[in-house]
């Protein structure tokens, strides 16, 4: 039986609720926000097998002049994770499996040439999204792009102790009330934007995460996602914006005072360990492993080492899309 691929609006966060595969950013209420603070226009594309479904694509139209791209997820606002959901159905067999799949694959490229023509067409996968090869055979070009992940299925005194020495004498020497880390919603998550946009300026480096971005992010998620702040004598001294998956805790921004009296970062990120651990998280992601500046520090929780895949298709003459896409990033 063929694929059918159409946009579909009231049944998409039902879909969602099927799968574990998802990102927060991946339900109803975000995309539309994503559309609002990027001037894109929103496609939740579903392919149906029958009335089955098998796969969920949200595409960002974008235009500037003359050129029409693609984009999942919208450039320029520090969106890691987004692209495709494939439902597979646990119990058929790989090779029905893979045909579904590639037949979803297959129909959403041909919706996305008939109904807006790309010239430029660029997908970031989840993790979870396992198999890239669909979109090989439709011409795409593979980057293998790489993550943090700290398995949080065990007590914090073995995530602890599995890390590196820094990290478990920082941890375990801390003065407790030399510092403070509380959960600040929405307040907290307007310090971290602020101080954010400081460092960057400082380092002369563009920061698209505004704080009207992030305060319809917080309303659009309201369960699924916080902030934790981290203060010395009442003093903001570091901050993280974490999203809440279904079985999976992202820490999609961060900023600390790296000059404070307390080591800020890795105290916030043990705090969201010990969180997760206690309400049953499977995963903490640390959002990204491509920066080996940035890797150094990542890698004291002795995380896991995930892979997504920076899907990228473009047509002849094309640099100029190419090119539009890499200053928005």
């Amino acid at each position: 039986m063929n694929v059918e691929v159409r946009p579909v609006d009231d049944e998409w966060n039902a879909l969602l609720d099927q799968t574990t595969k998802a990102t927060p950013f991946h339900r109803r209420a975000t995309l539309d926000v994503f559309a609002t603070h990027t001037d894109t226009t929103l496609h939740p594309l579903v392919g149906y097998k029958g009335q089955e479904p098998v796969g969920l694509l949200p595409v960002f139209e974008l235009q500037k002049g003359p050129v029409t791209a693609a984009f999942s997820p919208p450039p320029g606002r520090k969106i890691s994770y987004l692209g495709p959901i494939f439902l597979s159905d646990s119990s058929a067999k790989q090779r029905r499996r893979e045909k579904t799949h590639r037949r979803f694959v297959e129909r959403a490229m041909e919706w996305l040439d008939e109904e807006l023509a790309p010239r430029y067409v660029n997908i970031r996968t989840p993790p979870s999204y396992e198999d890239p090869r669909p979109f090989l055979w439709a011409d795409f070009d593979p980057r293998p792009r790489y993550t943090y992940q700290v398995d949080l299925d065990r007590s914090p005194d073995e995530i602890l102790q599995a890390a590196s020495s820094d990290l478990r004498s920082n941890v375990r020497n801390a003065d407790d009330e030399s510092y403070r880390i509380t959960a600040a919603g929405s307040d907290g998550m307007h310090r971290v934007v602020e101080h954010a946009h400081e460092r960057h300026a400082e380092q002369n480096v563009y920061y698209g995460v505004t704080t009207p971005f992030v305060r319809d992010l917080a309303r659009a998620l309201p369960d699924r996602m916080d902030s934790y702040v981290c203060t010395v004598d009442g003093e903001f001294v570091g901050g993280t914006i974490v999203l809440f998956g279904d079985d999976t805790l992202y820490r999609w921004q961060s900023v600390v005072d790296f000059a404070a009296s307390v080591p800020a970062q890795d105290l916030l990120d043990w705090h969201v360990i010990r969180q997760g651990v206690e309400r049953g998280y499977g995963r903490y992601d640390l959002v990204g492993a491509n920066d080996e500046r940035l890797c150094e520090y990542k890698a004291k929780f002795a995380p896991d080492v995930a892979t997504y895949y920076e899907l990228e298709r473009s047509g002849v003459a094309m640099t100029l899309a190419a090119e539009m896409y890499r200053r928005l990033r």
